[in-house]
């Protein structure tokens, strides 16, 4: 009776509760284009943030951290040279020389040059010098560059290649090229920028300045003659053993001697170019130990 009264009067249906089921619909609406750009925007600046802060650390490790660590490497070498030099102290005579022109003893030289040499002595204002025989072995360094127009000291190894000797704050004898105090031409190499740059600032040099190299032996003083402020990284001839551009055919020697030459690029942060530094042997005298400038 009860449930025909439901129905008799519109009781809605459902369960005995007379609860009912309604089901709802939502919509969700699609997002806009602005919110699209807004995300993308956002997206993209994230990720040239990210590019950012990973180029800068490459920076900061390239021009910062190489140079600190290079310039620290390349000055424990020096002080390592002079160690071993002081502590073998050859106590090279002021000529040098034998009865034969020859020094004597075994002319083996810690870390250096082994064969005969270091024999140097001045007759009337002129240079005489007994030539090595041997040759460093390659990336070995055995002399200690000193320029002190630019407040360089560095050493120098056997060889230019990057990763073992260049990279490493040191700077480099191109293999071939006369040993220091040779007749002939020293030819070295440098780094500009980065890797303890060494020839940072070797576009400051001038004519008159005094370049010396140290080794076991001796001391050889060279004084600067002339810069070639820019020329082509094909140029070799700037280390032949009379220098001279085959680019700029003005700047040239004509004569032999003892030449030294310092090469590197230019300009500042680039290697299109290479910077060259001429200078010739002035005097040579036994090594001071202890390196003193």
């Amino acid at each position: 009776m009860a449930g025909a009264c439901r129905r008799a009067y519109g009781a809605p249906p459902g369960g005995p509760g007379g609860e009912v089921g309604v089901r709802v619909g939502v919509r969700r609406r699609r997002p806009g284009k602005r919110q699209v750009l807004a995300r993308v925007l956002w997206t993209g600046g994230e990720v040239a943030v990210t590019i950012g802060l990973v180029v800068l650390l490459l920076v900061v490790h390239q021009l910062w951290w190489t140079n600190r660590e290079a310039r620290a490497g390349a000055q424990r070498q020096v002080e390592s040279l002079e160690r071993q030099w002081g502590a073998d102290d050859p106590t090279v005579p002021s000529s040098g020389t034998g009865q034969d022109g020859e020094e004597s003893g075994d002319g083996t030289e810690p870390g250096g040059a082994s064969g005969r040499g270091g024999a140097h002595r001045e007759n009337d204002g002129e240079v005489t010098i007994t030539v090595h025989d041997g040759t460093p072995r390659r990336d070995q360094t055995y002399a200690v560059l000193r320029i002190p127009r630019i407040g360089l000291t560095a050493p120098v190894a056997e060889g230019i290649s990057k990763s073992k000797v260049l990279n490493r704050g040191y700077v480099g004898h191109y293999p071939g090229t006369a040993q220091p105090g040779q007749l002939g031409n020293v030819g070295l190499a440098g780094h500009r920028n980065t890797h303890g740059e060494p020839f940072r600032h070797l576009d400051e040099v001038r004519p008159g300045d005094t370049v010396s190299i140290e080794t076991y032996h001796a001391r050889y003083t060279y004084v600067v003659e002339r810069t070639l402020p820019r020329t082509s990284p094909s140029d070799g001839t700037v280390i032949a053993k009379v220098p001279y551009s085959s680019a700029h055919p003005r700047y040239r020697f004509t004569e032999p001697d003892s030449y030294l030459t310092l090469t590197t690029c230019t300009p500042e942060y680039t290697s299109r170019y290479r910077l060259v530094v001429w200078a010739r042997l002035t005097t040579a005298a036994p090594r001071v130990v202890g390196g003193a400038s």
